[in-house]
């Protein structure tokens, strides 16, 4: 068969219309794009339902309510309330990555992870950041599950920088700037927490990061 054919069908093949709700090259299909919508409108409408009522207050009747959707419905994304809270935090850890890779070139690591948890505070309410972690900070099984956020964070945080690396040292680095950036996080976030959440999130960031290289210069 002639090339000039074989590449005619190849066109025909590609640009034949795609059955409705299917996945196409070029992004999610309509079902999966409806799946997705529901899903985060769930997560929305429980963590607000968490910071006005608290966590034990909320039922998951209460969420499927909220979300206009079932309770069977609410199983068909979440096993537990646990859960939700465990997807707005991967939701959060993939923002910052994605900071972290949009971070000039020129930045060290630990710069870009500085700027980049930065940015992403600054798309946070900090009274509703600040609840949510007195929220965690009071429940057994969301502090259970914040211990392992962290972890993924770490994970997370090494995988946007490891963009950076050009070595096998940077890539030994980006570990080492995650670990470092995340515990800042963690250590910070109790500090700013414990002192009545009243400083701006992005200014103690900085004071943290400062402090940071204080030590390590």
């Amino acid at each position: 068969m002639k090339l000039s054919k074989l590449a005619g069908k190849s066109v025909n093949k590609r640009t034949k219309p795609l059955p409705a709700g299917a996945k196409s090259p070029d992004g999610p299909g309509l079902r999966q794009r409806k799946l997705q919508a529901t899903r985060e409108r769930l997560t929305r409408r429980a963590m607000a339902l968490f910071l006005e009522r608290g966590f034990e207050a909320t039922t998951i009747d209460d969420i499927a309510a909220a979300a206009d959707v079932s309770r069977r419905s609410f199983f068909h994304y979440f096993a537990s309330k646990e859960d939700v809270v465990a997807a707005w935090q991967e939701g959060a850890a993939a923002a910052l990555v994605a900071e972290v890779v949009a971070r000039p070139a020129g930045e060290t690591m630990l710069t870009a992870a500085e700027n980049a948890i930065a940015a992403a505070l600054k798309r946070i309410d900090p009274a509703e950041a600040a609840a949510m972690s007195r929220l965690k900070r009071d429940n057994p099984a969301l502090r259970a599950r914040d211990q392992l956020k962290y972890e993924k964070l770490e994970r997370a945080l090494a995988e946007g920088l490891a963009h950076r690396a050009r070595t096998k040292s940077d890539q030994l680095k980006a570990r080492l700037v995650a670990m470092i950036a995340t515990g800042a996080m963690r250590v910070g976030g109790e500090s700013w927490i414990g002192g009545g959440a009243r400083e701006k999130p992005e200014a103690f960031v900085k004071r943290t990061f400062d402090a940071i290289r204080a030590i390590l210069e």
